[in-house]
């Protein structure tokens, strides 16, 4: 399972890459594994203010349907629009070409309250 060390991650499986400030977001690796081949992926719109912890979105594979959550509380600057067309990339390149959205955060210390690689993997393989 391929788990970078310079990401955040949360318990619901989403991933945060800090960009100057803006939050790119995506599901891990271990978790496009266990959804299996992913058919569609619903995000919100540009301009979508989240709140930490609520669902914005789905994921639609082959085995089921399920929701992505926020990882901080911000609004949607831009989302993959690369995923209506080619939903496998995030399969296939979960953290590339496979990402979600990006986020302006409220809060930019947001990422102080996850978890860092380590303690995503002692959740993972525990």
């Amino acid at each position: 399972m391929n788990v970078p060390e310079q990401l955040f991650y949360t318990d619901q499986h989403e991933w945060v890459r800090d960009e100057d400030g803006r939050f790119r977001v995506g599901i891990t690796d271990y978790a496009q594994d266990a959804l299996g081949d992913i058919v569609f992926v619903a995000l919100p719109e540009v301009g979508a203010e989240l709140h930490q912890g609520a669902s914005f979105g789905e994921v639609e594979s082959t085995k089921s349907v399920s929701e992505i959550y926020a990882p901080v509380q911000g609004v949607v600057v831009e989302v993959n629009a690369e995923l209506e067309t080619a939903p496998e990339l995030v399969n296939s390149d979960p953290y590339g070409a496979g990402w979600l959205l990006v986020l302006q955060p409220i809060d930019l210390r947001a990422t102080e309250t996850m978890l860092d690689a380590e303690a995503y993997r002692a959740l993972t393989e525990g």
